[in-house]
């Protein structure tokens, strides 16, 4: 190899280093809809937990509650002997077409924010400001995914969200009725609180991630000197476990009030689970949350949801950074038999 293919590979991000063919925003598009479509499958009981404590109005401690649910542990084998195993996996099909959609336009508008920003800026991706640069780039391309995304995440949330007997049957059924009953708008319902939790939330993904891969290279004196060869496994799943562990718990408050506000006009699926609550807005949301269930409140399935994150962001960083490498190497495959003709 020659020498002016030496330098530090970030698979994740624009690189300047790159002197291969350039991958096109489809392919970066393609990416990250296989790593999302691969953490979904894994992750989606987890979604299921979470979701069923955060839409809970009775608390979810053992001790006190007057909910149906208590615990990861009790949630598990209540849902599993009411719903079934295969439950666990209940709306999936919206939440694997909403992890395909968001994963596609997350990964290509990330890696072209991050382009534009080095163009104006070429300092903001040497190490010491590359997480800061990665936090606003990935805050950006988590609205834009969003954005796009929201009637699924809806759609995803509904499904999940309602018992025995099921008010929607399927994901056509559910928008087909939430269309000719409540209109357009409903596929938008926590649109607000879902930006304003998104752009911290996808932010601190890849700022984190970016940090702490920085602080592995750093303490195991990692220096990738093959442009096309990704971070080891080990680091992807670690930094990433990381990443979201942290992320999620940063933000977690604004992700209960969100799923609080998308039910909103679905009362009737949820009356099985215990007390149901209206909310007018966001603000309306935080102070009664507040008020009728402490700050704790804000905070039910926490568990659930940082084991998913974790999980989850490990899963996306890793996946995309090995399909990307797959990319690039068949790039510079084809562009190695090129210049042999």
């Amino acid at each position: 190899m020659s020498s002016k293919h030496v330098f530090t590979e970030e698979m994740v991000g624009f690189d300047p280093g790159r002197e291969e063919k350039k991958i096109s925003s489809t392919q970066y598009g393609v990416c990250g809809s296989v790593s999302g479509l691969v953490t979904r499958l894994v992750v989606q009981p987890f979604d299921v937990l979470k979701i069923r404590f955060q839409l809970q109005i009775e608390p979810t401690s053992k001790k006190i509650t007057t909910g149906k649910y208590s615990g990861i542990w009790q949630a598990f084998k209540l849902i599993y002997k009411e719903e079934g195993f295969t439950s666990l996996w209940k709306g999936h099909v919206p939440a694997q077409a909403l992890s395909v959609v968001y994963g596609y336009f997350q990964f290509t508008a990330f890696e072209a924010i991050t382009e534009v920003m080095w163009r104006v800026n070429p300092k903001c991706i040497d190490q010491k400001w590359k997480p800061v640069t990665h936090f606003v780039c990935g805050g950006l391309a988590g609205c834009l995914s969003s954005t796009v995304a929201q009637p699924l995440d809806v759609l995803r949330t509904r499904l999940v969200a309602q018992g025995e007997p099921k008010v929607y049957k399927n994901l056509v059924q559910a928008a087909s009725k939430m269309y000719a009953k409540e209109g357009i708008r409903s596929f938008y319902k926590g649109l607000v609180p879902t930006l304003v939790q998104i752009f911290p939330h996808a932010g601190l993904q890849f700022g984190f991630y970016s940090f702490f891969k920085t602080l592995w290279e750093i303490s195991f004196g990692v220096k990738r000197q093959d442009p096309y060869k990704a971070a080891g496994v080990n680091e992807s799943l670690v930094c990433g476990a990381l990443a979201g562990i942290f992320s999620k718990g940063t933000i977690y408050p604004l992700d209960m009030v969100k799923k609080r506000l998308q039910i909103q006009g679905f009362q009737e699926a949820r009356e099985t689970f215990g007390r149901v609550q209206k909310y007018n807005g966001m603000l309306d949301c935080f102070r009664i949350i507040l008020r009728e269930e402490g700050a704790f409140g804000f905070f039910k399935g926490l568990a659930p949801s940082t084991l998913k994150a974790g999980l989850s962001v490990a899963l996306i960083f890793c996946t995309y950074e090995q399909c990307i490498m797959l990319v690039r190497e068949y790039l510079h495959d084809d562009n190695t038999l090129e210049s042999t003709r």
